[in-house]
């Protein structure tokens, strides 16, 4: 939930980039943190449980991770263009 509030937090913050980024690296390292859980949560699960809790779950912090880093990307490119522009002033 939290990382999901803090993608919202970040995407309202267009007008300031900066903060921008820094909240998606805060994102990023938290989804990592949420990955590691989840990973030594399923190694302490027995195999032969009846429902499976090894699932799809523990893709999502990984595909969260990859669009986070693409958007930081986006905006580590938006920041160059925006201070090449004000140098050409």
């Amino acid at each position: 939930i939290l990382s999901g509030v803090m993608a919202l937090i970040a995407i309202f913050m267009f007008k300031n980039r900066k903060s921008q980024f820094i909240i998606n690296r805060l994102n990023i390292i938290l989804n990592f943190i949420l990955l590691i859980v989840f990973v030594v949560r399923s190694l302490n699960l027995s195999g032969e449980t009846n429902v499976s809790e090894k699932g799809i779950g523990m893709l999502l912090p990984i595909i969260s991770i990859v669009l986070l880093a693409v958007a930081n990307k986006a905006i580590k490119k938006d920041e160059d263009l925006v201070k090449s522009v004000d140098r050409l002033r």
